[in-house]
Protein backbone atom coordinates (compact mmCIF):
# COMPACT_ATOMS: atom_id res chain seq x y z
CA UNK A 1 0.00 0.00 0.00
CA UNK A 2 3.00 2.27 -0.44
CA UNK A 3 1.93 5.64 -1.78
CA UNK A 4 -1.75 5.23 -0.80
CA UNK A 5 -3.27 8.09 1.23
CA UNK A 6 -6.51 8.53 3.18
CA UNK A 7 -9.05 11.16 2.14
CA UNK A 8 -12.69 12.07 2.43
CA UNK A 9 -14.64 11.90 -0.82
CA UNK A 10 -15.20 15.67 -0.68
CA UNK A 11 -11.41 16.17 -0.66
CA UNK A 12 -10.98 14.48 -4.03
CA UNK A 13 -14.27 15.27 -5.82
CA UNK A 14 -16.80 18.06 -6.32
CA UNK A 15 -20.20 17.15 -4.87
CA UNK A 16 -23.40 18.87 -5.95
CA UNK A 17 -27.09 18.10 -6.06
CA UNK A 18 -29.77 18.99 -8.56
CA UNK A 19 -32.49 21.54 -9.16
CA UNK A 20 -35.99 21.36 -7.58
CA UNK A 21 -37.93 20.98 -10.82
CA UNK A 22 -41.69 21.43 -10.60
CA UNK A 23 -43.05 17.91 -11.07
CA UNK A 24 -46.27 19.26 -12.58
CA UNK A 25 -44.33 20.78 -15.48
CA UNK A 26 -42.56 17.64 -16.67
CA UNK A 27 -43.27 16.82 -20.31
CA UNK A 28 -42.99 13.91 -22.73
CA UNK A 29 -40.57 15.85 -24.93
CA UNK A 30 -37.45 17.76 -24.00
CA UNK A 31 -34.31 17.00 -21.98
CA UNK A 32 -34.40 13.98 -19.71
CA UNK A 33 -34.17 14.69 -15.98
CA UNK A 34 -32.24 12.32 -13.72
CA UNK A 35 -34.32 11.74 -10.60
CA UNK A 36 -33.92 9.25 -7.75
CA UNK A 37 -35.94 6.50 -9.44
CA UNK A 38 -34.04 6.90 -12.72
CA UNK A 39 -30.82 5.80 -11.07
CA UNK A 40 -30.27 2.04 -10.91
CA UNK A 41 -27.33 -0.10 -9.89
CA UNK A 42 -24.46 0.42 -12.31
CA UNK A 43 -26.25 2.17 -15.16
CA UNK A 44 -29.21 4.27 -16.17
CA UNK A 45 -32.30 2.41 -17.27
CA UNK A 46 -35.06 4.58 -18.67
CA UNK A 47 -38.41 3.04 -17.76
CA UNK A 48 -40.77 4.86 -20.09
CA UNK A 49 -43.46 5.15 -17.42
CA UNK A 50 -40.93 6.91 -15.15
CA UNK A 51 -39.20 8.94 -17.83
CA UNK A 52 -39.57 12.69 -17.17
CA UNK A 53 -38.37 15.52 -19.41
CA UNK A 54 -38.01 19.28 -19.07
CA UNK A 55 -39.20 21.44 -21.94
CA UNK A 56 -39.49 24.85 -20.22
CA UNK A 57 -37.03 27.78 -20.57
CA UNK A 58 -34.33 27.22 -17.96
CA UNK A 59 -31.70 29.90 -17.32
CA UNK A 60 -29.66 27.65 -14.98
CA UNK A 61 -29.41 24.72 -17.39
CA UNK A 62 -25.60 24.84 -17.55
CA UNK A 63 -25.36 24.63 -13.77
CA UNK A 64 -27.52 21.49 -13.59
CA UNK A 65 -26.43 19.71 -16.78
CA UNK A 66 -24.57 16.44 -16.30
CA UNK A 67 -21.33 15.59 -18.09
CA UNK A 68 -19.82 12.44 -19.54
CA UNK A 69 -18.29 10.47 -16.65
CA UNK A 70 -20.32 12.06 -13.85
CA UNK A 71 -21.36 9.74 -11.03
CA UNK A 72 -24.93 10.10 -9.75
CA UNK A 73 -26.34 8.70 -6.52
CA UNK A 74 -29.94 8.56 -5.34
CA UNK A 75 -30.24 10.24 -1.94
CA UNK A 76 -33.71 9.05 -0.84
CA UNK A 77 -35.83 5.92 -0.66
CA UNK A 78 -35.46 2.24 0.11
CA UNK A 79 -32.43 1.88 -2.20
CA UNK A 80 -30.56 4.96 -1.02
CA UNK A 81 -26.85 4.47 -1.57
CA UNK A 82 -27.48 1.40 -3.75
CA UNK A 83 -28.75 3.55 -6.63
CA UNK A 84 -25.56 4.60 -8.39
CA UNK A 85 -24.70 5.20 -12.02
CA UNK A 86 -21.88 6.41 -14.24
CA UNK A 87 -23.13 8.83 -16.89
CA UNK A 88 -21.92 8.05 -20.39
CA UNK A 89 -21.79 10.31 -23.44
CA UNK A 90 -24.62 8.30 -25.02
CA UNK A 91 -26.94 9.33 -22.14
CA UNK A 92 -26.52 13.07 -22.72
CA UNK A 93 -28.04 15.63 -22.62
CA UNK A 94 -29.29 15.21 -19.05
CA UNK A 95 -30.42 17.52 -16.29
CA UNK A 96 -30.15 16.56 -12.62
CA UNK A 97 -32.99 16.97 -10.11
CA UNK A 98 -32.76 17.61 -6.39
CA UNK A 99 -32.03 14.72 -4.03
CA UNK A 100 -29.68 13.20 -6.58
CA UNK A 101 -25.99 13.69 -5.84
CA UNK A 102 -23.48 14.35 -8.61
CA UNK A 103 -19.80 13.48 -8.05
CA UNK A 104 -17.13 14.90 -10.36
CA UNK A 105 -13.44 14.26 -9.77
CA UNK A 106 -10.74 16.80 -8.93
CA UNK A 107 -7.22 16.63 -10.35
CA UNK A 108 -6.06 14.33 -7.57
CA UNK A 109 -8.45 11.56 -8.58
CA UNK A 110 -9.53 9.48 -11.57
CA UNK A 111 -13.28 9.54 -12.23
CA UNK A 112 -13.58 5.83 -13.03
CA UNK A 113 -11.57 4.91 -9.92
CA UNK A 114 -14.01 6.98 -7.85
CA UNK A 115 -16.91 5.22 -9.52
CA UNK A 116 -15.60 1.82 -8.49
CA UNK A 117 -15.01 3.09 -4.96
CA UNK A 118 -18.66 4.13 -4.85
CA UNK A 119 -19.78 0.93 -6.61
CA UNK A 120 -18.34 -1.14 -3.75
CA UNK A 121 -20.30 -2.83 -0.96
CA UNK A 122 -18.19 -0.81 1.46
CA UNK A 123 -19.91 2.35 0.21
CA UNK A 124 -23.35 0.74 0.62
CA UNK A 125 -22.49 -0.28 4.18
CA UNK A 126 -21.26 3.24 4.93
CA UNK A 127 -24.49 4.82 3.66
CA UNK A 128 -26.52 2.31 5.62
CA UNK A 129 -24.68 3.34 8.79
CA UNK A 130 -25.12 7.12 8.32
CA UNK A 131 -28.56 7.39 6.68
CA UNK A 132 -31.46 8.83 8.63
CA UNK A 133 -35.23 8.43 8.47
CA UNK A 134 -37.25 5.28 9.08
CA UNK A 135 -40.16 5.34 6.63
CA UNK A 136 -38.11 7.05 3.90
CA UNK A 137 -34.36 6.69 4.45
CA UNK A 138 -32.25 9.56 3.17
CA UNK A 139 -28.66 10.76 3.16
CA UNK A 140 -27.20 14.26 2.95
CA UNK A 141 -24.58 15.58 0.56
CA UNK A 142 -22.25 16.12 3.52
CA UNK A 143 -22.63 12.50 4.63
CA UNK A 144 -21.72 11.34 1.13
CA UNK A 145 -18.79 13.74 1.10
CA UNK A 146 -17.50 12.36 4.42
CA UNK A 147 -17.08 8.88 2.93
CA UNK A 148 -13.47 7.78 3.69
CA UNK A 149 -11.45 6.50 0.75
CA UNK A 150 -7.87 5.49 -0.01
CA UNK A 151 -6.17 6.82 -3.12
CA UNK A 152 -2.94 5.67 -4.77
CA UNK A 153 -1.18 7.70 -7.47
CA UNK A 154 -3.17 8.78 -10.51
CA UNK A 155 -1.33 6.24 -12.68
CA UNK A 156 -2.22 3.42 -10.29
CA UNK A 157 -5.85 4.58 -10.15
CA UNK A 158 -6.02 4.47 -13.94
CA UNK A 159 -4.51 0.97 -14.06
CA UNK A 160 -6.96 -0.36 -11.46
CA UNK A 161 -9.97 1.26 -13.15
CA UNK A 162 -8.86 -0.12 -16.52
CA UNK A 163 -8.88 -3.71 -15.22
CA UNK A 164 -12.33 -3.35 -13.65
CA UNK A 165 -13.68 -1.51 -16.68
CA UNK A 166 -12.49 -4.29 -19.02
CA UNK A 167 -14.74 -6.70 -17.11
CA UNK A 168 -17.67 -4.30 -17.24
CA UNK A 169 -17.10 -3.65 -20.96
CA UNK A 170 -17.31 -7.39 -21.64
CA UNK A 171 -20.54 -7.60 -19.64
CA UNK A 172 -22.00 -4.70 -21.66
CA UNK A 173 -20.93 -6.35 -24.92
CA UNK A 174 -22.53 -9.63 -23.85
CA UNK A 175 -25.75 -7.79 -23.00
CA UNK A 176 -25.79 -6.30 -26.50
CA UNK A 177 -25.32 -9.75 -28.01
CA UNK A 178 -28.22 -11.07 -25.94
CA UNK A 179 -30.36 -8.12 -27.02
CA UNK A 180 -29.62 -8.96 -30.65
CA UNK A 181 -30.50 -12.61 -30.02
CA UNK A 182 -33.79 -11.51 -28.50
CA UNK A 183 -34.50 -9.42 -31.57
CA UNK A 184 -33.90 -12.55 -33.68
CA UNK A 185 -36.49 -14.50 -31.73
CA UNK A 186 -38.96 -11.64 -32.11
CA UNK A 187 -38.42 -11.55 -35.87
CA UNK A 188 -39.00 -15.30 -36.05
CA UNK A 189 -42.12 -15.14 -33.87
CA UNK A 190 -43.61 -12.34 -35.97
CA UNK A 191 -42.90 -14.27 -39.16
CA UNK A 192 -44.57 -17.46 -37.90
CA UNK A 193 -47.34 -16.30 -35.57
CA UNK A 194 -48.34 -12.86 -36.82
CA UNK A 195 -47.53 -12.70 -40.53
CA UNK A 196 -47.88 -16.51 -41.01
CA UNK A 197 -45.21 -16.42 -43.74
CA UNK A 198 -44.31 -20.15 -43.55
CA UNK A 199 -48.02 -20.94 -43.94
CA UNK A 200 -48.85 -18.72 -46.91
CA UNK A 201 -50.48 -21.69 -48.67
CA UNK A 202 -53.03 -22.10 -45.85
CA UNK A 203 -56.46 -20.56 -46.07
CA UNK A 204 -57.05 -17.87 -43.43
CA UNK A 205 -60.14 -17.98 -41.26
CA UNK A 206 -61.61 -15.31 -39.01
CA UNK A 207 -61.09 -15.46 -35.26
CA UNK A 208 -61.48 -13.19 -32.23
CA UNK A 209 -57.90 -11.98 -32.74
CA UNK A 210 -58.17 -11.59 -36.51
CA UNK A 211 -57.36 -13.93 -39.41
CA UNK A 212 -55.43 -17.11 -38.53
CA UNK A 213 -54.51 -20.13 -40.66
CA UNK A 214 -57.13 -22.85 -40.96
CA UNK A 215 -56.51 -25.56 -38.37
CA UNK A 216 -55.17 -23.08 -35.80
CA UNK A 217 -57.06 -21.96 -32.68
CA UNK A 218 -57.00 -19.10 -30.19
CA UNK A 219 -55.68 -19.66 -26.69
CA UNK A 220 -55.32 -17.46 -23.60
CA UNK A 221 -52.34 -16.90 -21.33
CA UNK A 222 -53.45 -19.16 -18.49
CA UNK A 223 -54.19 -22.01 -20.91
CA UNK A 224 -50.51 -22.04 -21.93
CA UNK A 225 -48.86 -20.93 -18.68
CA UNK A 226 -48.59 -22.59 -15.29
CA UNK A 227 -48.83 -19.99 -12.52
CA UNK A 228 -46.79 -20.20 -9.30
CA UNK A 229 -47.91 -17.01 -7.57
CA UNK A 230 -48.94 -18.88 -4.41
CA UNK A 231 -45.28 -19.67 -3.69
CA UNK A 232 -44.20 -16.03 -3.63
CA UNK A 233 -43.07 -14.46 -0.38
CA UNK A 234 -42.13 -10.77 -0.10
CA UNK A 235 -39.27 -9.67 2.15
CA UNK A 236 -38.98 -6.22 3.70
CA UNK A 237 -35.92 -4.09 3.15
CA UNK A 238 -35.02 -4.55 6.83
CA UNK A 239 -35.14 -8.35 6.43
CA UNK A 240 -33.01 -8.21 3.28
CA UNK A 241 -30.43 -5.98 4.93
CA UNK A 242 -29.70 -8.79 7.40
CA UNK A 243 -29.09 -11.33 4.64
CA UNK A 244 -25.98 -12.36 2.73
CA UNK A 245 -26.12 -11.23 -0.91
CA UNK A 246 -26.22 -14.55 -2.81
CA UNK A 247 -29.43 -14.96 -4.80
CA UNK A 248 -31.34 -12.32 -6.81
CA UNK A 249 -34.52 -10.90 -5.30
CA UNK A 250 -36.87 -9.89 -8.12
CA UNK A 251 -39.53 -7.21 -8.20
CA UNK A 252 -42.02 -6.41 -10.95
CA UNK A 253 -39.42 -5.17 -13.43
CA UNK A 254 -35.90 -5.98 -12.22
CA UNK A 255 -33.59 -7.38 -9.55
CA UNK A 256 -34.24 -5.30 -6.43
CA UNK A 257 -31.68 -6.86 -4.13
CA UNK A 258 -29.85 -10.07 -3.26
CA UNK A 259 -30.77 -12.45 -0.43
CA UNK A 260 -29.34 -15.53 1.30
CA UNK A 261 -31.95 -18.07 0.18
CA UNK A 262 -34.21 -18.89 -2.75
CA UNK A 263 -37.75 -20.11 -3.45
CA UNK A 264 -37.43 -21.06 -7.13
CA UNK A 265 -34.75 -22.93 -9.03
CA UNK A 266 -35.13 -23.33 -12.79
CA UNK A 267 -36.33 -21.38 -15.80
CA UNK A 268 -39.31 -19.09 -15.28
CA UNK A 269 -40.97 -16.07 -16.83
CA UNK A 270 -41.84 -13.15 -14.55
CA UNK A 271 -44.49 -10.64 -15.62
CA UNK A 272 -45.29 -7.48 -13.66
CA UNK A 273 -48.54 -7.88 -11.70
CA UNK A 274 -49.03 -4.46 -10.11
CA UNK A 275 -47.33 -1.10 -10.04
CA UNK A 276 -45.08 -1.22 -13.12
CA UNK A 277 -46.90 -3.65 -15.39
CA UNK A 278 -46.50 -2.29 -18.92
CA UNK A 279 -44.40 0.03 -21.01
CA UNK A 280 -45.65 3.17 -22.71
CA UNK A 281 -46.31 1.00 -25.80
CA UNK A 282 -48.56 -1.30 -23.78
CA UNK A 283 -46.12 -4.24 -23.69
CA UNK A 284 -45.74 -6.19 -20.42
CA UNK A 285 -42.68 -5.95 -18.21
CA UNK A 286 -41.06 -9.38 -18.52
CA UNK A 287 -38.05 -11.05 -16.92
CA UNK A 288 -36.77 -14.35 -18.30
CA UNK A 289 -35.08 -15.89 -15.25
CA UNK A 290 -32.90 -18.97 -14.85
CA UNK A 291 -31.28 -20.47 -11.75
CA UNK A 292 -32.04 -19.86 -8.08
CA UNK A 293 -34.00 -16.75 -7.14
CA UNK A 294 -36.56 -15.21 -4.76
CA UNK A 295 -39.44 -13.08 -6.15
CA UNK A 296 -41.60 -10.62 -4.26
CA UNK A 297 -45.36 -10.49 -4.77
CA UNK A 298 -45.39 -7.85 -7.52
CA UNK A 299 -44.63 -10.22 -10.40
CA UNK A 300 -46.54 -13.21 -11.75
CA UNK A 301 -44.34 -16.36 -11.85
CA UNK A 302 -44.96 -18.57 -14.90
CA UNK A 303 -43.73 -21.49 -16.95
CA UNK A 304 -45.07 -22.63 -20.30
CA UNK A 305 -47.40 -25.62 -20.71
CA UNK A 306 -49.63 -27.37 -23.27
CA UNK A 307 -47.04 -27.22 -26.04
CA UNK A 308 -45.83 -23.71 -25.19
CA UNK A 309 -42.33 -23.78 -23.73
CA UNK A 310 -41.36 -20.98 -21.33
CA UNK A 311 -39.23 -19.61 -24.16
CA UNK A 312 -42.14 -19.58 -26.62
CA UNK A 313 -44.27 -17.93 -23.95
CA UNK A 314 -41.58 -15.26 -23.62
CA UNK A 315 -41.60 -14.68 -27.39
CA UNK A 316 -45.39 -14.45 -27.45
CA UNK A 317 -45.59 -11.90 -24.63
CA UNK A 318 -42.64 -9.63 -25.49
CA UNK A 319 -44.55 -7.57 -28.04
CA UNK A 320 -48.06 -8.39 -26.90
CA UNK A 321 -50.20 -5.32 -26.16
CA UNK A 322 -51.77 -6.02 -22.76
CA UNK A 323 -53.33 -2.63 -22.06
CA UNK A 324 -56.93 -3.94 -22.36
CA UNK A 325 -56.16 -6.43 -19.55
CA UNK A 326 -54.76 -3.82 -17.14
CA UNK A 327 -57.02 -2.38 -14.44
CA UNK A 328 -56.58 0.22 -11.70
CA UNK A 329 -56.75 4.01 -11.96
CA UNK A 330 -54.20 4.73 -9.22
CA UNK A 331 -52.06 1.58 -9.43
CA UNK A 332 -52.01 -0.55 -12.55
CA UNK A 333 -52.70 -4.26 -12.05
CA UNK A 334 -53.01 -7.42 -14.12
CA UNK A 335 -55.16 -9.85 -12.15
CA UNK A 336 -55.12 -13.60 -12.71
CA UNK A 337 -58.68 -13.32 -14.05
CA UNK A 338 -57.61 -10.75 -16.62
CA UNK A 339 -54.68 -12.91 -17.70
CA UNK A 340 -57.32 -15.00 -19.47
CA UNK A 341 -58.07 -11.98 -21.66
CA UNK A 342 -54.53 -12.07 -23.10
CA UNK A 343 -54.98 -14.10 -26.30
CA UNK A 344 -52.56 -15.76 -28.74
CA UNK A 345 -52.80 -17.75 -31.97
CA UNK A 346 -52.18 -21.45 -31.31
CA UNK A 347 -51.04 -23.72 -34.15
CA UNK A 348 -51.05 -27.53 -34.11
CA UNK A 349 -48.47 -29.04 -31.74
CA UNK A 350 -46.26 -30.21 -34.60
CA UNK A 351 -45.72 -26.55 -35.56
CA UNK A 352 -45.16 -25.58 -31.92
CA UNK A 353 -42.44 -28.23 -31.62
CA UNK A 354 -40.80 -27.14 -34.88
CA UNK A 355 -40.68 -23.50 -33.83
CA UNK A 356 -39.50 -24.39 -30.35
CA UNK A 357 -36.58 -26.42 -31.75
CA UNK A 358 -35.38 -23.30 -33.56
CA UNK A 359 -35.67 -20.84 -30.68
CA UNK A 360 -34.22 -23.21 -28.06
CA UNK A 361 -30.84 -22.94 -29.78
CA UNK A 362 -31.00 -19.16 -29.49
CA UNK A 363 -32.08 -19.28 -25.85
CA UNK A 364 -29.27 -21.76 -25.08
CA UNK A 365 -26.81 -19.17 -26.34
CA UNK A 366 -28.51 -16.44 -24.34
CA UNK A 367 -28.31 -18.51 -21.14
CA UNK A 368 -24.64 -19.28 -21.79
CA UNK A 369 -23.86 -15.58 -22.20
CA UNK A 370 -25.84 -14.72 -19.08
CA UNK A 371 -23.87 -17.35 -17.14
CA UNK A 372 -20.63 -15.85 -18.42
CA UNK A 373 -21.78 -12.43 -17.21
CA UNK A 374 -22.49 -13.86 -13.76
CA UNK A 375 -18.93 -15.20 -13.63
CA UNK A 376 -17.48 -11.88 -14.81
CA UNK A 377 -19.54 -10.00 -12.22
CA UNK A 378 -18.35 -12.34 -9.48
CA UNK A 379 -14.71 -11.85 -10.49
CA UNK A 380 -15.16 -8.08 -10.56
CA UNK A 381 -16.95 -7.97 -7.23
CA UNK A 382 -14.33 -10.17 -5.56
CA UNK A 383 -11.46 -8.08 -6.95
CA UNK A 384 -13.09 -4.72 -6.24
CA UNK A 385 -12.57 -4.38 -2.46
CA UNK A 386 -9.02 -5.74 -2.68
CA UNK A 387 -8.03 -3.38 -5.48
CA UNK A 388 -9.75 -0.41 -3.83
CA UNK A 389 -7.87 -0.97 -0.55
CA UNK A 390 -4.47 -1.76 -2.02
CA UNK A 391 -4.50 -5.40 -0.87
CA UNK A 392 -3.67 -6.49 -4.40
CA UNK A 393 -1.88 -4.46 -7.04
CA UNK A 394 -1.90 -4.36 -10.83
Amino acid sequence: MEGWKSYKLSDVAYLTTGFPFDGHKYAKEGIRVVRGDNVTIGSLRWDTDKDKRWNEPFSRADEFTLQDGDIVIGMDGSRVGKNRALISKADLPLLIAQRVACIRHKDISCQEFLYYQIFSERFVEYIKAVQTGTSIPHVSLKQIGDYPILLPSIDEQIRIARVLRSLDDKIVLNNRINHNLEEQTQTLYKSWFIDFLPFSDCRLINSEIGPIPEGWSVTNLLDVASLYDSKRKPLSGKERDQMAKRYPYYGATSVMDYVDNYIFDGTYLLMGEDGSVMTENGFPYLQYVTGKFWPNNHAHIMQGKNGFSTELLHCALLRKVIKPSVTGAVQAKISQANMRKILFPCPPKTILREFDTIIQKIYDEKRSIKSQNSTLSMIRDNMLPQLMSGQITI
